[in-house]
């Protein structure tokens, strides 16, 4: 993590000359779209655009004009993935040394068990572009809607782009897993004959964006530090509100969807979000509730498009949080990488002397226990229902590698307190039930249906 407040962009930052100004960098150059050649943005009719960035504290950092909301992690790529791209359909979206693999697991990006650290190592890390445009174009999407294919592929890079690759868990790796595991429920049989293209469109876009932008921090970090994107959303929903006006920028800065009537445009900007904020896992008992209710009432209709969309949230959610349900070599990895980003947040705390957020202490949380109570109280009430739903091989398969996971990682903690020598009970597991639900830098409601309090909910718009 950089120390200086020019070190990098999309990234967190300090001034040196105040250890407790810590603030988000997002700052812009509108040079990296006119070095592919690109027509020069247009921001004004856009004002969520061009607000300025504040730290949280006076610095002595030279003022810059900030051009975007947005993340400039493409930036540091220097949007190299469009270097040398035709300004035609962009036929050959592999690189040619992995073309064969990638194709080949393509073919099976329906099964469960789809390794996506494979699949971004084949494509030389462009794993979301690649699977997301395969997954449009398969449904035929691109044709329904008459994308501009060009429109289409600069939109799916910067999205690309924005998600910051240095983050462990919250990256583009990350929302090409959550927009595989989407198709994989949207090709579950109540989804499938039901969910129309407009639908399965809003549901892939929504995968591919629902954490544009995330800063490697969570929710109360940007609270307790007075950041400006925790003013600007009244502490609520802040991150995800951020990466839904992040996608919205994205789409009104390609045009992906300037062809379409105003009204159907801005209609489908407002599902994405609506999609998107359902992914806050403060909400979680909002919406585990009320799933159960309608399913205790069996009246789910599949035809009623309001109550398609909630199931289209419903699955968002599941694939926003299905890593303990991926099978053991994948699910490990994904449960190091998001535990190594809440411990790299612990650390930046401890540093500047800020109270360290529950989780994110390394002294006292291990990778194991953090698991066990995400797995009890987060993790197995949703999937529990999303079965009562869809009670299909896939939820079984799914529900059985959580055990098999949560018991893995259980038999890890024991052979970790055997080899050492003044083995206490972790203060973390103690605390699982109340903290173990925070995720995603929000804090979650338990299975029980009590709040842990310390985050205002939501919007309770769907």
């Amino acid at each position: 993590m950089g120390i200086t407040t020019t070190s990098r962009r999309g990234a967190i930052s300090y001034d040196s000359s105040d250890q407790t100004a810590l603030y988000i960098r997002m700052l812009g150059d509108v040079r990296v779209r006119s070095q592919v050649g690109f027509e020069p943005e247009r921001r004004s009719s856009h004002p969520y655009l061009c607000i300025d960035f504040r730290t949280l504290h006076s610095s002595s950092a030279p003022e810059r004009r900030v051009h975007r909301l947005l993340s400039f992690q493409r930036y540091l790529h220097s949007s190299r993935l469009l270097r040398g791209v035709p300004q035609q359909i962009p036929l050959h979206i592999l690189d040619e040394d992995y073309t064969g693999q990638a194709r080949c697991m393509l073919e099976k990006v329906g099964n469960w068990n789809f390794d996506i650290f494979l699949f971004d190592r084949l494509t030389n890390g462009n794993s979301l572009i690649t699977l997301t445009f395969h997954l449009l174009n398969q449904y035929g999407l691109v044709e329904l809607f008459q994308l501009d294919m060009v429109k289409l592929w600069r939109f799916l890079v910067m999205v690309q782009e924005d998600y910051h690759s240095d983050n462990p868990y919250h990256n583009a790796v990350h929302a090409a897993d959550v927009t595989q595991a989407m198709y994989c429920y949207m090709r579950e049989p109540l989804l499938a004959k039901s969910l129309t293209s407009c639908d399965i469109l809003l549901g892939l876009l929504a995968a591919a964006t629902h954490d544009l932008d995330h800063p490697g921090v969570n929710q109360p970090f940007l609270i307790k530090t007075d950041h400006y994107l925790a003013t600007l959303y009244r502490n609520t929903s802040v991150l995800e509100n951020h990466h839904w006006k992040s996608a919205v920028g994205l789409l009104r800065e390609t045009g992906l969807f300037s062809h379409l009537p105003a009204e159907d445009s801005l209609n489908m900007e407002r599902e994405l979000g609506s999609l998107i904020l359902a992914t806050d896992i403060s909400r979680q008992n909002e919406y585990l509730s009320r799933f159960r209710l309608h399913l205790d009432q069996e009246n789910m209709c599949m035809s009623n498009a309001s109550h398609r969309h909630f199931i289209l949230q419903m699955a968002l959610k599941c694939a926003d949080i299905c890593n303990p349900c991926r099978p053991w070599e994948l699910s490990k990895q994904w449960s190091e990488k998001v535990t190594e980003e809440f411990f790299q947040q612990g650390e930046i705390e401890k540093k500047h002397k800020l109270e360290v957020s529950p989780l994110c202490d390394r002294e006292a949380n291990t990778v194991g226990n953090i698991q066990i109570g995400f797995m009890t109280y987060v993790a197995e009430p949703l999937f529990a229902e999303w079965a009562r739903f869809s009670d299909t091989r896939l939820s079984q398969t799914m529900l059985g590698h959580m055990g098999l996971n949560k018991a893995s990682w259980g038999g890890l903690q024991q052979e970790q307190t055997s080899v050492s020598e003044e083995a206490e009970p972790s203060t973390a597991g103690a605390e699982a039930e109340d903290d173990a639900a925070r995720t995603d830098g929000n804090t979650a409601t338990t299975a029980g249906g009590t709040s842990s309090k310390e985050i205002p909910q939501g919007s309770r718009k769907s």
